[in-house]
């Protein structure tokens, strides 16, 4: 009935802080495919031994637009989109880690 996500964002090649904010976007990321794709659609198919339909909509569901949903989340929730947000890590990196 629960559904626990795990997210180790350890890497120890680069910056703790773009690794943990790398992880969490894929998570969000890969929350938001699985939130897209037509499971009903997929499952009706599955159900009718429709293989062509399922297959169909399986191909289908690679084209959604994942990018631009994303996008408009991170902008509607005031971050920065993908691309946008390492200049704000450089930065907290010049003045706050190199601190340390």
């Amino acid at each position: 009935q629960r559904v626990h996500i795990g997210l180790d964002y350890f890497d120890a090649s680069i910056n703790r802080v773009a690794a943990w904010i790398i992880g969490a976007r894929a998570v969000q990321q890969a929350l938001l495919a699985a939130l897209l794709e037509p499971t009903q659609q997929l499952r009706q198919a599955e159900a009718e031994a429709d293989y062509t339909a399922r297959l169909a909509a399986l191909e289908a569901a690679k084209q959604l637009p994942v990018g631009a949903v994303w996008d408009y989340h991170c902008h509607t929730s005031g971050v920065p989109l993908d691309g946008q947000w390492l200049g704000r890590v450089r930065e907290y990196e010049s003045a706050v880690l190199s601190r340390r």
